[in-house]
């Protein structure tokens, strides 16, 4: 993957500035597939804490959801968005179209905060991450501690 990808990629963030000047591992920490799949897995780990808690969430739901974490299909996604006019909502439907079994269940009892900032939050270690391991890493620099505060 080129710096800033293929604009077509749900693997890259499309900007004219990441083509420019980020690696393609920054592009995609902010790409769609990053995003969705980030949400994937928080629904995963809400649905398996939600059944240690008693909810009555089978083991099959569990791993039929675990099984289809990559299996984003970004064309159901947008068209459920069109429809729904509601990112996170098309994406729970799309993720229950593929988990059958464990539709009900996806989302339960959270609000779209609940994926939009433990995203955000999980994006922002992963650039911080790529930034520390950068051989030319901004860390330390007066310009990077100038923006950091």
């Amino acid at each position: 993957m080129a710096a800033g990808g293929d604009h077509g990629s749900p693997d890259t963030y499309r900007s004219p500035l990441a083509s420019r000047y980020a690696s393609p591992e920054m592009c995609f920490v902010f790409s769609d597939r990053y995003k969705f799949r980030t949400w994937r897995q928080l629904w995963l780990w809400l649905a398996e804490a939600e059944q240690t808690l008693g909810l009555p969430i089978t083991d099959e739901q569990i791993q039929e959801m675990k099984s289809n974490l990559d299996n984003i299909d970004f064309k159901m996604a947008a068209e459920e968005e069109k429809r729904l006019r509601h990112d996170v909502m098309a994406h729970v439907h799309t993720f229950g179209h593929c988990c059958p079994n464990a539709a009900g269940i996806i989302h339960l009892g959270a609000t779209s905060c609940y994926v939009g900032d433990n995203t955000a939050r999980t994006a922002d270690h992963s650039w911080e991450t790529l930034l520390s391991l950068d051989s030319g890493s901004l860390h330390g620099s007066p310009e990077f501690e100038a923006c950091s505060r």
